[in-house]
């Protein structure tokens, strides 16, 4: 968008970003632009009943929904807290990073029981499922206006169909709902980050696109696939494997050095977040927080 302006008598034109005056949109407004996609808009529709303010998507005669787990920055506050606060502090020191999305039934059941990733046999099905499942997470997030940043998490089988410019789809699909990819992490499983040459060149199709990128490790090796030709924006690490394996000092000493913020992942009791304070860990996220961030939200 260009705008005059004077400057010394001068007549000149500003640019200002093309997001700068966008009107947050509604989730209702992003299910009506999500028509215009074929495959979105035979899929994806607003709930009904209790479920009428968010969107759900229709596959294999079973509803699926929108999670989201929070990313709290426990850095901000946690200094001047004491240790003794526990969980139960952590609205009191800790500012959401942003959140990851998570996919669930509608009715409840357990996941394990219809994995519809897990449950396909052919590739291009999956990718449009998993394409599809990230549109209905942005469009629940941004319509609802959260703030942060939104992780969303690619199936690896998709990073295998997809034999290039991955990202770019996804990219288009955003802009045409009017959203910036700038506030959403692409999330890498960890058979993608263990392969270097593989993961520099997702993190840079992905980057080139408006996307952040974030890796998953499986164990505390893989770190050393991170490197300047795959320039992470996110590092995420069981919290569990790495207290378990006694690495959660070199990882922090590690990614700080690399300039790439860790993100301690499933930390699942009060016990486990204590352990990790003590080695200046910023990001957690896990059902500890999941729990308790609901429960403070009802």
């Amino acid at each position: 968008m260009r705008q005059p302006s004077r400057v010394a008598g001068r007549r000149v034109r500003t640019y200002r970003h093309p997001f700068a005056y966008m009107i947050p949109p509604t989730i209702p407004n992003l299910i009506a632009r999500a028509a215009d996609h074929p495959f979105l808009g035979e899929h994806l529709a607003m709930g009904t009943g209790v479920h009428s303010d968010i969107a759900l998507a229709q596959f294999g005669g079973v509803q699926l929904a929108s999670a989201y787990e929070p990313i709290f920055d426990i850095s901000v506050h946690a200094l001047a807290q004491s240790l003794s606060s526990g969980a139960e502090g952590v609205d009191r020191f800790g500012d959401e990073l942003g959140f990851q999305a998570v996919t669930q039934r509608l009715d409840g059941a357990p996941f394990d029981a219809f994995d519809p990733f897990d449950h396909i046999a052919d590739d291009q099905e999956l990718v449009a499922l998993d394409r599809m499942s990230r549109a209905l997470h942005a469009i629940n997030f941004f319509g609802a206006q959260r703030h942060g940043l939104l992780f969303l998490r690619v199936h690896e089988r998709l990073l295998k169909s997809v034999k290039y410019d991955h990202g770019r789809h996804f990219s288009s699909v955003l802009l045409s709902f009017g959203l910036n990819p700038s506030r959403v992490v692409i999330e890498l499983p960890a058979a993608a980050v263990a392969h270097k040459t593989f993961l520099g060149y997702l993190t840079t199709s992905y980057q080139r696109y408006g996307f952040k990128v974030a890796g998953n490790l499986s164990n505390a090796g893989q770190i050393l696939s991170v490197s300047e030709t795959a320039r992470l924006d996110f590092i995420k690490m069981d919290a569990a494997v790495a207290l378990r394996d006694a690495m959660v000092k070199p990882l922090v000493g590690y990614a700080s050095r690399l300039r790439v913020p860790l993100i301690f992942n499933r930390v699942m009791d009060e016990p486990q977040f204590l352990a990790l304070q003590q080695y200046d860990v910023r990001f957690v996220q896990g059902p500890l927080f999941t729990a308790h961030y609901h429960d403070r939200a009802v």
